[in-house]
């Protein structure tokens, strides 16, 4: 009598493809998803930039995402003004009613690229991953060791 069944050397060598495909897809997708929450990110500090020059034509002043959100209509979404949304950390930070610096920071550094936007509107993006977001604002375009999103 014939047994009917897979033999274990059939097995193992379907595991194989299996792994091998997994191995070739599993970086694609990871690569896909932090190239569309940075694309997220950049979208939403546009939507920032908006929301502070609006605030500011209404306030002689700029604002933090706080009371960006805060406002009565609010000038942005709630879970922006709590500052985490799509795997970036969020600051928008005004400078004596002068100017203002907003950023975006991957909640994990090393992933992916930090944002930043002023009140000139002009997007720049780190030149490398891992680059913490800065605390200051600039004069001169794009701070040191960004470039700009054309």
């Amino acid at each position: 009598m014939k047994k009917k069944g897979f033999t274990l050397v059939e097995i193992m060598i379907v595991v194989a493809i299996i792994a091998l495909l997994a191995a070739i897809a599993i970086p694609n997708l990871l690569r896909a998803r932090i190239s569309a929450q940075e694309s997220a990110a950049a979208a939403a500090l546009h939507t920032v930039l908006t929301a502070e020059v609006q605030f500011r034509a209404s306030n002689a002043t700029y604002a933090t995402l706080v009371t960006l959100g805060a406002a009565t209509p609010p000038y942005i979404d709630g879970t922006l003004a709590a500052g985490v949304k799509q795997g970036y950390n969020f600051v928008a930070t005004p400078n004596a009613g002068t100017n203002f610096i907003a950023t975006a920071a991957p909640v994990t550094l090393a992933q992916a690229h930090t944002f930043y936007i002023d009140e000139d509107g002009v997007l720049c993006r780190s030149d490398a991953t891992g680059t913490a977001a800065p605390g200051a604002h600039t004069d001169a375009g794009c701070p040191a060791g960004f470039t700009e999103v054309q």
